[in-house]
């Protein structure tokens, strides 16, 4: 059995950038941010760790979330883990892996990223991944 689902709550580290490929179909990427905190076994004080995270959003859903997202604004993701590997100029490998987004649920603006909006939610239809501009 395999399974490649990912459910992810943090806020936008930057605006959201749209792009269409050469089919029309559009395409948004953004990142997000989500912060753990810990406490260390034998210390009082808590730690705190960010892990930053590509989004790309295809269809209506990306030009839903372009119009209506901004950096710093709290949503929660749903979709699948991607792995992309490439060579930079220099001819060295590369890879990176992000989260193609099936739902983005936005949050309230008052929320502190606990819990979805109650309104704003977009699903995207299933198209084909060309050449991904971001």
């Amino acid at each position: 059995m395999e399974l490649n689902k990912v459910i992810i709550a943090g806020n936008l580290t930057r605006d959201p950038e749209l792009k269409n490929i050469s089919s029309g179909v559009a395409v948004c990427g953004f990142g997000l941010a989500t912060n753990r905190r810990f406490t260390r076994k034998g210390e009082d004080e808590s730690q705190e760790e960010t892990c930053f995270t590509d989004i790309t959003v295809w269809g209506r859903q990306g030009e839903v979330c372009n119009e209506y997202l901004s950096k710093g604004r709290g949503v929660v993701v749903e979709g699948r883990l991607k792995f992309d590997k490439w060579q930079d100029k220099e001819g060295n490998p590369r890879s990176k892996l992000s989260i193609v987004a099936d739902r983005v649920h936005f949050m309230s603006k008052g929320d502190q990223g606990d819990t979805p909006a109650g309104g704003r939610s977009a699903e995207s239809s299933p198209v084909s991944e060309d050449q991904v501009p971001f």
